[in-house]
Formats: C-alpha cells, structure tokens, sequence
C-alpha cells in the first residue's frame, strides 16, 4: 500500500456508523481533530457525554498488542493521579476494534478506540509562564516515574529500536536528510548527529531507563485556567510514540517542544528543568548531554516534518506547525553553542529551585 494511503479517510456518515454499532451511542456533534498520521473526531452523544474517537492508521493497526500496552498505560496514569485519557469499552467489553473499511483506496484494516475527551486548550494556545514551564517539566518527570512501575505481559513491545522519533534513533535520520538539499539546515542537522554519535552515545550507559511517553509536546498537553491567572494541565493525549528509553530523552523533548511556544525559546530550559528536578534530578553525564538531545529533538522535528509534507502534502500546514518556527531556534542554539545555553538553563533552574 502506498505510503500516502495509510493515513485513514473516514467520513462523518462512517464515524456515525461505527459510534452505534460499536458503542451505542448516537452521535450528535462530530467534528474533526487535527492528527499527525491517524484520524481524530471529536463525538458528544445524544445519550450524554464527550468522546474522542481515534482512528489508527493502517500500518500502526498491525500492532494490536502494543497498542494495548499503550492504552493500558494511559488508565494506568489515570488510576495514579495524571489526567490521561481512558478507553469507553464496545459493546462487546474490548477495549478497541479492528475494522475493515474503504476510505477511498480499497479495504483496509484499521484499530478504533472511543477515548474520554478532556476539557481544556493545548498549551499551544496558552500564554506559557514561568509557573506553567516548570508544572510542565514536573508533570513530565511525574509520568515517567509512574510508568516506570507499569506492568504488562506485552511491556517487552516499548524496546522499539528502529523506532524513528526515539532519541535512540537519531542516526536514522541520516537516510531522510535529503530533504534538506540546498537549505543551510541540512550541515546543522549533519553535525548534530555526529555530535550524537560521538558524545551521547559513549555516555548511555550512565542514563537511567525509563518508559517514555515519547511525544510530550505542545499539542498533546491540555490546559485550563487556574484560580491564580496562570493555568494548570488537564490533560494529557497521544501515547502512540510510547518506547523504552531515558529520563533524559522525555526531558530533552519537553523543552525542545516548550521552546516552539515562547517568545525567548532559550530561557524556556531553566523552567522546565527545575519543574523537572524537582521530581527527579539529573545526574552528571545527564546534564552534559541535555543541549546536543534537545537539538536532536528539533532535527528529528523539521526533517521529519518536511519528509512526511512529500507523502501527505494536504496536511503540510498541521505537519509543518513545529518546523516553521523551530528553524529559527535550532539555528539561534547552535550559534549560541552549548556552553552558553546551559549557563542560561542551568543557572536559571539552580535559581528557581532555590525560591521554591
């Protein structure tokens, strides 16, 4: 199947069908969510409450078992405090389905869940303060932690070694940065996998393991205003990058993606740092590979981002979110260079924690 054809294409007269038949429940509001490579509707139900159906793409829909792992984790936050989401079970008592159908280019099979919807706004449409960077970092730590106890017969499943956006992965981009010929970018991105290979990876063996969420950026983060005028996080989505990996790489993703949404991206570091430490403090070769791990985020972000606009180029503009406004920062970083963005992180962060 060609690789344009995996993202799934319902209509709103099959989400309508598949809502009765699954679940019993008659759809009063549809209305579609943006989605990297799947397909997200947003469902209220003439019967009562608020849904979001998740259509998997086709060839995530293969992996029935590690889809299960992640859902399971998702209740699994929930039952320790975090606001995930969880799964409404079909009629049958399964906790997704796998369905034939024809979006326009043959049958194919695809796995649907009907998810609790959460109140709140990403933290993309949220004035981001000092106090919401470091609940940020903080949640983040949080979540790692608990999974760190999750415990499941298909665990094994997260150690996804040719996974593309693990930050264990980060040579495979080698094979995608194509894309950049002729953009001053490509010799940034081409020295910041060499600086991976030559001074993160010697150090892996002194990271801590953890089970990652893997994608905790500025859209899958839910906000909502708080009693003080700042806000608080309501929600957390998407697990489908879910992997076996290090506390430093979930940090490393946070505050790459957390820099995408302030006007000062570098002082975006200290913040969630200290949220981060607070829960969890780094160790020493943690620390001295943090810069090169969150430039290998933004990479991972912008050749991906420009490689996927070639498959599906109807989604350029939700593709290309991260990719317009992370250029600008990747290459302000590696001016900067690295021993001046961790003064300004760690410094700040050693500040904060000292108020707090």
């Amino acid at each position: 199947m060609a690789a344009q054809h995996v993202k799934p294409n319902l209509s709103q007269p099959q989400v309508t069908e598949l809502v009765k038949r699954l679940y019993r429940l008659t759809p009063s509001e549809i209305r579609s969510l943006p989605s990297y490579d799947d397909q997200n509707f947003y469902v209220a139900a003439v019967e009562g409450g608020e849904y979001v159906l998740k259509i998997l793409n086709s060839d995530d829909s293969k992996n029935y078992n590690t889809i299960e792992v992640q859902t399971y984790a998702m209740s699994f936050l929930k039952e320790n405090g975090l606001p995930a989401q969880t799964v409404l079970p079909t009629v049958s008592g399964q906790l997704m389905s796998l369905e034939e159908m024809d979006c326009g280019y043959g049958c194919q099979k695809y796995l649907v869940r009907l998810l609790t919807y959460l109140p709140g706004a990403t933290i993309s449409k949220a004035r981001v303060t000092p106090q919401l960077l470091y609940e940020t970092g903080k949640t983040a730590a949080r979540m790692d932690k608990i999974l760190q106890e999750l415990e499941h017969p298909h665990l094994g499943l997260l150690q996804r070694e040719t996974f593309i956006w693990s930050l264990s992965s980060v040579p495979l981009l080698e094979k995608y940065t194509h894309v950049l010929d002729g953009d001053p970018l490509q010799e940034v991105v081409k020295s910041v996998i060499h600086q991976f290979k030559t001074s993160v990876v010697p150090k892996y063996s002194t990271f801590r393991k953890c089970i990652n969420h893997g994608d905790f950026n500025d859209l899958n983060i839910l906000v909502q205003p708080d009693e003080t005028d700042g806000y608080r996080i309501s929600g957390i989505l998407d697990f489908g990058d879910m992997n076996s990996g290090y506390y430093i790489h979930e940090l490393a993703i946070v505050i790459m993606y957390m820099m995408i949404e302030h006007p000062n991206p570098i002082e975006v570091g200290g913040h969630v740092l200290a949220g981060w430490e607070s829960v969890l403090p780094l160790n020493e070769a943690e620390k001295d590979c943090l810069f090169v791990l969150v430039l290998c985020r933004f990479c991972q972000s912008l050749v991906l981002a420009r490689y996927s606009v070639t498959l599906h180029p109807e989604n350029a503009d939700y593709l290309m979110i991260t990719s317009n406004k992370g250029v600008k920062i990747v290459h302000q970083m590696w001016e900067l260079g690295k021993e001046q963005v961790e003064k300004v992180w760690f410094q700040s962060a050693a500040q904060i924690s000292d108020r707090k």
